[in-house]
């Protein structure tokens, strides 16, 4: 996956880490890692992080490590760890052996707070939230002290042992660190770094009734594990002086180094599980691997392939500060990356009946269909052609305007792979004046790879034979919100929001019977409509259920 180190080195969290190393060099092998909490799903731009911690460590021949951030019981389960394994493989960034639980690291944790404390570092505070809030101050104002900041090394001591075995109340007691209460970076001015919580936990069951704070555990698990570069989105750059001085003053040989990468942001998508949880849990979409979210699962189950993510990762590069990416690129990329994978099929979406009048009743003709005009090497497959076909209803037009190529009265339009037809005659329903069938002549002259050049026509359809075609269900996809972009920025109820056709389900799309080949997520193009995915979860043996991943219109390319 990578292996061009010439073009990786171009990335300059690449080149930042070379120079650090030539000036000030480790004595262990580089190791990096991915720390999902896991109260969630993954999503695009969980894979953008785990690409970057990965990729570094594949280019210093290093080993890269999932961890989970696991020491908050309230929203964690076991669900979200196994779905986050099995996404992260599936994506290509297989840790191997290298997975492991911040939980599993609770005694050491724990152990470096009291140390801590000992060193008249930590200080057990019982001021409220709001209180503690209160009293941090401001960007342009110091914070107050706590009143129970010079607490005694004894006192303190006792009361976090209390705390440990469940003496006192739930948020009723935390412990700081005591830094800097009028430093001008607000996480350094005695940040809670352990908290009450009465919660069983999904591994460690009640164990625990005290749990430690993100930015202070997150440190001390890098260092047990023996991470050199702690690799973090830009957001975390004002927590990387707290990182440090928890390393520092707990002694560690060689810390890790923390260093951050630019946000990555998609137009049209949101990823925040403020949003991603409500939709799930409310029951607005389709459980966590709705097509229609930006989840790992999600884009795996509309038919995103691995390759294609990466491909998308990797064309950005890695960037320095927050940046917003136009979502069209990561459609680009899966067009790019399926159009010579994947065997193009007829589907006719909203059938119109034609019938071939002077074409034999009782004939059926095997025709040999090219699988993908862009690569020889997938073969052929026959399609079966008789005297009645299905066209698509937008193929015919009875009054065409100009520049309208396809099948109109008295003018001829070939039939992919089989013949010219021209159309003689319009049926209508005679109440509703709706067009019903078709009417059509063939030339046996025209028929496909015979080499016919006594005239030309403009378009070409596709077409399923009525008696051969098998039916299945169709789900195009639009996006979710009818303004996603502003949603960001608005916390109103997103539900009055949702697109009313982010979704729509055709049902018995008349398809060859070559598709009854299909395998679970197996990929097709299905001519001129896009490409599809056979459905993972609803797809059966009696019925066959199709996801449009992307249109063929590439909306990047002319960009």
């Amino acid at each position: 996956m990578v292996n061009e180190k010439e073009h990786l080195a171009e990335n300059f969290m690449f080149r930042l880490i070379k120079e650090e190393l030539e000036h000030n060099p480790l004595d262990r092998k580089m190791c990096t890692r991915f720390p999902p909490e896991p109260n969630g799903y993954l999503h695009i731009g969980s894979a953008y992080a785990i690409h970057t911690n990965y990729s570094v460590a594949q280019y210093f021949n290093g080993t890269f490590h999932l961890r989970f951030d696991d020491t908050n019981p309230l929203k964690e389960d076991s669900e979200y760890v196994n779905a986050i394994i099995e996404d992260i493989k599936w994506l290509g960034y297989d840790p191997g052996n290298h997975i492991y639980f911040g939980s599993d690291y609770s005694s050491e944790i724990y152990n470096a707070a009291v140390k801590l404390i000992k060193q008249g570092k930590a200080y057990v505070c019982d001021l409220t939230p709001n209180e503690v809030a209160e009293y941090r101050g401001t960007l342009t104002e110091p914070g107050l002290d706590s009143p129970y900041r010079n607490r005694s090394v004894g006192e303190n001591l006792e009361l976090f042992e209390k705390m440990k075995n469940g003496t006192f109340p739930a948020a009723s007691k935390v412990v700081r660190a005591k830094i800097d209460m009028a430093s001008p970076n607000l996480n350094m001015r005695d940040p809670v770094i352990y908290r009450i919580i009465y919660a069983e936990h999904y591994r460690t069951g009640s164990d625990w009734c005290i749990y430690p704070m993100y930015d202070f555990a997150h440190p001390i698990q890098d260092a047990i594990e023996g991470i050199t570069y702690s690799l973090c989105s830009i957001e975390f750059k004002d927590h990387r002086p707290l990182y440090e001085w928890v390393l520092k003053e707990l002694g560690y040989h060689e810390p890790p180094r923390q260093r951050e990468f630019g946000r990555l942001n998609l137009t049209g998508v949101m990823t925040s599980k403020r949003f991603l949880r409500p939709m799930v849990e409310g029951g607005h979409v389709d459980g966590w691997d709705d097509p229609r979210l930006p989840t790992i699962q999600g884009l795996r189950r509309r038919g995103f392939t691995p390759e294609s993510i990466r491909s998308f990762i990797e064309t950005i590069g890695n960037i320095r500060t927050e940046s917003t990416v136009d979502i069209s690129l990561l459609d680009h990329s899966l067009r790019q990356d399926l159009k010579e994978k994947t065997v193009s099929v007829m589907a006719v979406l909203n059938p119109l009946k034609v019938v071939i009048t002077n074409y034999p009743q009782d004939k059926v003709e095997l025709l040999a269909i090219e699988n993908n005009s862009e690569n020889e090497s997938l073969g052929k497959r026959e399609a079966p052609f008789s005297n009645t076909i299905y066209i698509e209803r937008d193929d015919f037009m009875e009054q065409p305007l100009k520049g309208f190529h396809r099948l109109s009265p008295n003018a001829e339009v070939r039939l992919k792979g089989a013949y010219f037809i021209k159309c003689e005659e319009v049926i209508k329903d005679l109440e509703t004046g709706e067009i019903t069938e078709l009417h059509c002549t063939y030339d046996p002259l025209t028929k496909s790879g015979t080499g016919f050049t006594g005239r030309k026509v403009k378009g070409t359809i596709h077409w399923v034979s009525a008696d051969h075609a098998v039916k299945v269900d169709v789900n195009l996809y639009d996006k979710l919100l009818l303004d996603p972009d502003n949603s960001k920025e608005d916390n109103r109820n997103w539900t009055e929001r949702i697109n009313p056709d982010s979704l729509v389900t055709i049902k018995d799309v008349l398809i060859e019977a070559f598709i009854n080949q299909a395998s679970s997520e197996q990929k097709f193009q299905f001519f001129r409509h896009g490409y599809f995915c056979a459905d993972r979860k609803y797809s059966t043996e009696d019925r066959l259920v199709f996801n449009r991943i992307v249109s063929l219109k590439d909306s990047w390319n002319r960009k």
